[in-house]
């Protein structure tokens, strides 16, 4: 028998960036709870700020019936002149039946004595209450908290909980609050819980008492108040989806509003009034004409006729933020940058100030500026630098510490500093994420890498190496940054070579460490088959740009559907040649061919080897295209003869074939 179950644990509002970290692996671990106790059924999860919900329209009444099987002892030992030993009576007396009732069965070749007992399952309103506590105690928010005398905590005090199985309610509680056939109603229409009889009268109570419950459905409302606000309106709205899931998260009846502001506020650069608005009062910025507005868009939770007082409400309440950043602004323009404070601010234990961190990211900017040979002056790119990190001490990022890096563009242009010199404090920082933007000139990616290699190498030298998933400086990241700056910037970077003469410049640095690890995330990064990426760098490859170009190189043919049969043959390359030194001259005698074979596999490699290929995949492509010759030399020619000097020219033919493809990759690494 099967009955519909409803679930409802209510709580005090649940804070919302807390709860969307978890918000994924709520439905996963309510599913994974009833897996374990063999009540597997489809749901439907809902959740608002008052209330996390399951509702299950088929939910078995008892669970199923199970076999527990149980093995004893060996017959040969249970059994002495037919009668049961120690060992038999033990068994049985385990199992909970008399001698008599014991089978037997076969196990590691044995026989053995076997009971099998049927578990009949238990009732599910015995298991709800158990279950449901135990659901919620796996939930992790980060930090938890303690109300009244309960003893264990939860994200926000649980104030009621609703468990009915068909019309009946469950006797169960959860955080010592008992449940109950009622429910809250969105808070402007009351305080006080509201009963229901079933599972339909519940959605209707909340649905006709201002409680929105399917997260979805919230969102398409925003959404749609948003394109009907904008159209009227003439503007655009920014719909940050991050801030979007937070706001359907703390409303149980949303409703989208525009407000304004005054006008002189729009001196301040943009992204101040926007990282304002966002992350102090969840309003979303309104353009026109691609330009910011003096108007917001605020998702009210209130249930009302008049939304006047609302908006003026947050009118009022965004001005004195606006007020004070302007305050700000003005008297960060008045100061100016300047880096001296840094001195006393500490980067890390055993590494010095933020300014000593800037002289050594100096440093690394000169070694790249000489590499990549910048048109502009080394002294704007030691000015950058000894700057970029200025704006650490204004008031600004003070308050908004994620504007580090723009605000320094902003000061900086202020005081008519070069266009460059501004960027490059602008992008430094650059790329901050998988889908963010890069520096967008050299100068300024040349200090956005000098800026990720001093982390590295400076947190290498003092032992802080991430460890398993663990990465607290973000070491991973900087990596990957520099990576992608590379990779889009064209620049020659050699992960040996530039890593070792940087690491030069500072104490302790394992090297080995150091090159495994950057290669460990370019080859996360890269993405490709792993034996394609470790057959490019068994080449002796290190340069980034390189080793990029050859693994896709190689991975277009390894994904093509005859590369196994191609393999094949170039697997027998490998093996014939594995005792030549690769790195010696290959002398090959022409006049010491003997067959037809040799003679056409020898004048086609020559001819694809005084080819031009204007990529590795050229390259590659026509050195496989060498595969019919290859075969038809292996079915023809002895290589291993007695006549040494035959034997070498035959190897030499062979392994110069595999050596230039091993200027590429080792093939003999390419699994599939």
């Amino acid at each position: 028998m099967h009955k519909d179950l409803l679930i409802e644990v209510g709580v005090e509002e649940l804070p919302a960036i807390p709860f969307l970290k978890e918000l994924p692996n709520i439905p996963k671990k309510w599913e994974k709870m009833l897996q374990q106790y063999h009540l597997q059924s489809d749901f439907d999860f809902y959740y608002t700020p008052r209330r996390i919900v399951f509702y299950h329209t088929a939910f078995s009444e008892k669970q199923p019936d199970a076999i527990e099987s149980f093995y004893g002892a060996p017959v040969a030992i249970a059994f002495k002149d037919g009668e049961p030993t120690p060992a038999a009576l033990g068994f049985a007396k385990k199992c909970g039946v008399d001698i008599s009732e014991i089978g037997r069965a076969q196990k590691g070749g044995k026989e053995v004595l076997y009971y099998e007992k049927k578990i009949p399952g238990r009732p599910s309103e015995e298991l709800l209450g158990e279950m449901v506590s135990a659901f919620l105690k796996s939930l992790n928010f980060g930090k938890t908290m303690r109300w009244g005398s309960a003893k264990e905590g939860f994200i926000r005090p649980v104030r009621w909980f609703v468990c009915m199985l068909g019309n009946e309610n469950i006797d169960a509680s959860v955080f010592g609050v008992k449940a109950a056939k009622a429910t809250y109603p969105h808070r402007t229409h009351g305080f006080a819980p509201v009963a229901f009889d079933d599972a339909q009268s519940y959605f209707t109570l909340l649905e006709s008492n201002g409680v929105m419950l399917d997260a979805d459905t919230r969102r398409e409302k925003i959404l749609t108040q948003f394109g009907a606000i904008e159209k009227a309106q003439g503007i655009r709205i920014e719909k940050d989806v991050d801030l979007i899931e937070e706001v359907v998260a703390i409303t149980e009846y949303p409703n989208a509003l525009m407000g304004r502001f005054d006008a002189h506020f729009l001196t301040l650069p943009p992204e101040v009034i926007i990282t304002s608005m966002k992350e102090h009062q969840r309003y979303f910025p309104v353009f026109e004409e691609e330009k910011l507005s003096n108007r917001f868009i605020v998702v009210s939770n209130a249930l009302t006729d008049d939304f006047s007082k609302i908006v003026a409400g947050n009118e009022k309440v965004l001005r004195p933020r606006l007020s004070d950043a302007l305050f700000f602004y003005e008297n960060d323009l008045k100061r100016g940058l300047d880096n001296e404070g840094l001195k006393n601010i500490t980067f890390m234990q055993g590494l010095g100030s933020i300014y000593d961190k800037s002289k050594r990211e100096a440093v690394i900017a000169e070694y790249l500026d000489a590499r990549y040979r910048l048109p502009q002056s080394p002294d704007l790119l030691l000015r950058t630098v000894m700057l970029s990190k200025a704006d650490l001490l204004t008031d600004m990022v003070y308050e908004f510490t994620e504007l580090q890096g723009l605000m320094g563009y902003y000061y900086a242009k202020a005081a008519g500093e070069e266009e460059d010199l501004c960027i490059a404090l602008k992008e430094q920082y650059l790329p901050t994420g998988e889908e963010s933007a890069l520096p967008t000139t050299d100068f300024s990616a040349v200090v956005a890498m000098s800026v990720k290699l001093d982390t590295l190498l400076a947190l290498f030298s003092i032992g802080q190496i991430p460890t398993g998933t663990k990465d607290p400086f973000g070491l991973r990241r900087a990596v990957v940054g520099i990576v992608k700056i590379v990779q889009d910037r064209g620049f020659a970077f050699d992960i040996g070579k530039d890593l070792a003469a940087l690491a030069a410049y500072y104490d302790g640095v394992d090297m080995e460490k150091l090159e495994n690890f950057f290669i460990e995330r370019l080859t996360h990064h890269l993405g490709a088959n792993p034996s394609v990426i470790s057959a490019v760098l068994e080449s002796g490859e290190r340069d980034i740009n390189e080793i990029t170009k050859k693994v896709e190189a190689l991975s277009s043919i390894v994904e093509a559907p005859n590369f196994k049969e191609i393999a094949t043959t170039f697997k027998r390359v490998a093996n014939i040649v594995k005792d030549v030194d690769l790195s010696s001259p290959l002398k090959i005698d022409e006049a010491l061919f003997s067959e037809e074979a040799e003679r056409k596999l020898y004048a086609a490699f020559r001819k694809k080897e005084r080819a031009h290929y204007s990529t590795y995949s050229e390259k590659l492509q026509a050195l496989f295209g060498l595969k019919p010759q290859i075969d038809a030399f292996f079915d023809h020619v002895m290589v291993n003869v007695e006549d040494e000097k035959l034997r070498t020219n035959r190897k030499n033919l062979i392994a110069s074939i595999y050596r230039a493809f091993r200027d590429i990759a080792e093939l003999k690494e390419v699994t599939l």
